[in-house]
């Protein structure tokens, strides 16, 4: 390569990069969580849907929650729908489309766009938030039927396409940003909420964690954060589920690859000792998990917590 072309390329690679760092340091994550559900809110099982017209999003504290926790932070989002690995965009209609807004930690509406392309709405029954159907997307390419959901702020979205090239206002009426490594189609993992659905097959691949006190029994109402093979993130929450007779946090839906699951002290629970896989491992801390190749596997925590304070 001619020594010229050489410096001027390193030096675009440099200009990049330090536009990601001041783009990356701008954004911030959102606090709560998102989740996949029916219209009216209601919990589908191992986030296994029937269509995908079914399947709507939901923002604050999700399933199994105490009404204590946290929800999304207030603010308008941008969500999309991707397969597992986030490369491939399967929403089809433009960012200005998918956005929702939030306030009170819960989802309060879309935003009405002049051409009406905002997306159908339903009502949460458990309290009272605003439910946004994820149609229109194609249909995903993953061999297990797997789809990712992502939301983020606005102002990150926009930042996100604006690093790949987008010309600036122009960021919300593109259908695809494009993509590069750490900047899935505008939406940048670490300041991401992620959730994994299913639709027509009952293959599942799960984290499961429960939550005991010193006595062995079950807590329900206990956070757990998942931070999936792309690095954006997600809380689920302890509870009992009559179907499974048991009472866990789910993480539904895990692609290959590597997930990190984090366990916390918190409130009723200061987290003595961590049993996975036959292994004991002390206080609260970050476990790795690696899922491959088996279609339907289920991976088991069991979180031994001191309650009294």
């Amino acid at each position: 390569m001619n020594p010229h072309l050489r410096r001027v390329c390193l030096t675009l690679l440099a200009l990049v990069s330090i536009t990601f760092t001041a783009i990356a340091a701008s954004a911030q994550a959102p606090s709560g969580a998102i989740f996949t559900t029916l219209s009216d809110g209601s919990e589908v099982n191992l986030n296994l849907f029937p269509s995908k017209e079914a399947v709507y999003l939901d923002g604050g504290p999700g399933p199994g929650a105490p009404a204590t926790a946290a929800g999304l932070d207030d603010g308008t989002y941008v969500f999309q729908i991707t397969i597992p690995p986030g490369k491939l965009l399967l929403s089809t209609d433009p960012g200005r489309c998918r956005q929702f807004t939030v306030k009170g930690g819960i989802i309060t509406g879309v935003v009405n766009q002049p051409d009406n392309c905002q997306h159908k709405t339903g009502l949460d029954i458990d309290h009272n938030a605003t439910t946004v159907q994820m149609m229109p997307y194609n249909d995903t390419t993953n061999n297990g039927g797997v789809y990712k959901a992502w939301a983020t702020r606005v102002e990150n979205y926009i930042l996100g396409c604006s690093l790949l090239g987008v010309p600036s206002g122009q960021e919300l009426n593109v259908v695809d940003c494009g993509f590069a490594p750490g900047n899935d189609h505008g939406f940048i993992p670490g300041f991401s909420k992620t959730d994994n659905f299913k639709v027509k097959t009952n293959i599942n691949r799960e984290i499961d964690t429960k939550f005991v006190d010193e006595n062995g029994q079950p807590m329900d109402g206990f956070a757990v954060t998942w931070i999936d093979t792309l690095g954006g993130s997600n809380r689920k929450w302890s509870y009992f589920q009559p179907n499974f007779g048991e009472h866990i946090a789910h993480i539904e839906a895990v692609e290959d690859g590597t997930h990190l699951v984090r366990f916390d002290d918190q409130p009723g629970c200061s987290v003595s000792w961590i049993d996975y896989q036959n292994l004991t491992y002390g206080g609260p801390q970050t476990m790795s998990v690696n899922i491959k190749g088996n279609k339907s596997m289920s991976i088991y925590f069991t979180v031994h917590c001191i309650t009294a304070p």
